[in-house]
């Protein structure tokens, strides 16, 4: 066990989030950079010719320059072996970024200092507290104009409700970034900006704050303002505390720029020091601690033909205790049966791997052959016990699917149900009908294109799309409710989803108001029942 004990500790994983543009894919490339992981960061955009980043494999993605699907990478840094979950930070991202969170034991914030905490952080985030995970923050992009970091941390504790401990401090930005004061060395490291062949990085000396060549370096109002800023930091920022870390009450704040690579190896450096090893996870019968002997995993996401050459579905588990290895017989605990992963790899982006074993905190891919759902467990324990479900979100966009050529509907419901069980977006019917009229929901818009595509490029049907005025979805939380005795309102739409369970879809809030105080007893939920 000792073997299994040494790998388990060396594990690290973690997700990285972010709004759109704010440079998280640029450095995730920089981490692998650093782990001797890939030789050369890729362009994230640019002319069809230039290198993809290497986390973004769909082919939307690569016309687009944008992460659809979230990415599973991993790579080993200073006796560490780092898993990253790379979710999509554009606007209209999926469920799928939700559910990466889950299978996260920690976070990595990117923030872009000219632009502040964003709309898609703060939905990220909230799913982070939800499981109070610790979140590091990396104010990014320091290299261009900037907002005033004292701004910048006030911002995040007001719009996120979470206290800042800035580890290291900016001095100046754009052209005016001199470096970054680190507070617990009392070392400032002064940053240039070097062209290396179409790349950017910094050439960077480090210096003691009480270095006399110091004032001459930065200039004597930076100079002065730093050891203001100093002063101010000590005062008023809030002291490091690593168990309120650990509860995802504070969140230790980083400045640098990804893209010539400035403060991110210090960054990562910090991060590993900071974070632990695996966490145990909740379950049906209490805490399952990773170091645990036997082997147990959850699913957290499906992905259908990630290989053009192989119409696969490929399953993708957190493991959460023990060790896997290639071959063994394992229990699908909500199927009831035993069987043999098939195909197990490990992901670096579309690059496969088959491996042999893997530990406590990795992520692995196994064949599907259509058994799996996301929140699904798998043991070889002898006891008996499911983890945590994960819960389905509430779409906030609804639209009405037809497929163009009616001899083509199995190809159609074969693709839109795979589409849906990879949980990008769930599909409904209209209540008294039936399955000619499918209704699509989806987290984000992007999600209809995404499907749209797929269903042509994959499956071979094309779709239209009508957009519906809905807004909210609720679930009935009240057991056999007969949907013909609600007293309706007119912008109310009656579905049901693939179950058969009543859902109702509404324009706006006051909508779901006025249909509760007319339906005494109605109990309605934002969230589906857990996986």
């Amino acid at each position: 066990m000792s073997n299994n004990y040494e790998q388990i500790k060396k594990r690290r994983t973690f997700a990285i989030i972010s709004h759109p543009d704010a440079g998280k894919t640029t450095l995730t490339e920089k981490f692998l950079l650093y782990g001797g992981a890939i030789n050369q960061a890729g362009s994230v955009k640019g002319k069809a010719t230039s290198k993809h980043a290497v986390s973004d494999w769909m082919e939307i993605e690569k016309q687009r320059g944008i992460s659809v699907t979230s990415s599973v990478l991993q790579f080993n840094y200073d006796d560490c072996c780092i898993n990253i979950l790379d979710t999509p930070g554009h606007q209209d991202f999926s469920e799928d970024t939700y559910r990466t969170l889950m299978a996260a034991d920690s976070a990595v914030m990117v923030i872009d200092a000219s632009k502040g905490v964003e709309a898609q952080t703060r939905k990220l985030f909230k799913v982070c507290v939800l499981r109070n995970i610790p979140i590091f923050t990396f104010i990014n992009k320091m290299d261009r104009d900037a907002n005033d970091p004292f701004d910048l941390l006030d911002e995040i504790e007001k719009e996120l409700g979470i206290k800042t401990c800035p580890i290291n401090w900016p001095i100046g930005s754009g052209k005016e970034f001199k470096g970054v004061y680190d507070r617990n060395t009392n070392h400032i490291t002064t940053f240039k900006a070097i062209s290396t062949g179409g790349s950017k990085e910094a050439a960077s000396t480090e210096v003691d704050l009480k270095d006399d060549s110091l004032k001459a370096m930065l200039g004597e109002s930076f100079h002065e303002k730093l050891l203001e800023d100093i002063e101010l930091l000590d005062g008023a920022s809030a002291e490091f505390d690593m168990e309120e870390v650990s509860k995802g009450k504070l969140s230790p704040v980083f400045f640098g720029s990804a893209l010539t690579n400035f403060g991110v190896e210090n960054f990562l450096q910090h991060f590993l020091t900071m974070t632990t090893s695996p966490l145990p996870r909740n379950s049906s019968v209490g805490k399952i601690d990773p170091f645990d002997e036997d082997f147990s995993a959850f699913v957290f996401k499906i992905q259908a033909n990630m290989n053009k050459a192989h119409r696969d579905r490929i399953a993708f588990m957190r493991i959460c205790s023990g060790k896997f290895e290639a071959g063994m017989e394992v229990l699908h605990v909500q199927g009831g049966k035993k069987m043999k992963l098939s195909q197990p790899q490990q992901l670096m982006a579309q690059e496969r791997k088959i491996i042999d074993e893997a530990y406590a905190g990795d992520i692995i891919g196994v064949f599907d052959p259509g058994i799996f759902s996301i929140g699904d467990t798998i043991t070889n324990s002898n006891k008996k016990f499911l983890f945590e479900g994960i819960p389905t979100f509430a779409p906030e966009h609804f639209a009405r699917v037809r497929q163009i050529d009616t001899m083509k509907r199995k190809q159609f419901m074969k693709g839109i149900t795979q589409i849906a069980q990879e949980g990008a977006i769930q599909i409904f019917q209209e209540f008294n009908s039936g399955m000619e009229e499918i209704i699509v929901g989806a987290v984000g818009v992007l999600q209809f294109d995404v499907l749209k595509y797929r269903l042509e490029n994959e499956y071979g049907c094309d779709i239209r799309m009508e957009s519906l005025p809905y807004e909210h979805i609720r679930w009935i939380e009240n057991e056999n409710y007969d949907m013909n005795d609600l007293k309706t309102i007119s912008d109310l739409k009656k579905i049901k989803d693939m179950k058969g369970n009543p859902l109702l879809l509404f324009a706006n809030v006051w909508s779901i108001k006025t249909l509760l105080d007319r339906n005494e007893g109605l109990k309605l939920s934002e969230f589906g029942k857990n996986m």
